[in-house]
């Protein structure tokens, strides 16, 4: 996974502009567009950042749509009765 192009999809997916981004969460917008074009690191507290300005969480930023993706198949496998012990159960997980 390449970070910026992550950063940027999903920037682009709240409809922030790089301004936007950068300003919430009080980086440089330079830095943030270097980042995105693949030109620059990111420290994991700048990421922290731009995390929380995309209200997600670390580990949402690191989950791919290959791996919701594979969660799906892997459900849609089950039978309907394992779906069913399968929902309840993660309804008891908090």
């Amino acid at each position: 996974m390449e970070i910026g192009n992550r950063i940027k999809s999903l920037r682009l997916k709240r409809g922030y502009s790089q301004n936007m981004l950068a300003d919430i969460a009080g980086i440089s917008q330079t830095h943030l567009r270097r980042v995105e074009l693949g030109q620059a690191d990111i420290t994991v507290g700048h990421l922290e950042l731009i995390c929380d300005a995309l209200g997600i969480s670390l580990q949402q930023f690191f989950e791919t749509e290959d791996a919701s993706s594979e969660a799906q198949a892997v459900f849609s496998a089950l039978s309907t009765k394992q779906q069913e012990t399968l929902l309840a159960f993660l309804k008891t997980v908090k």
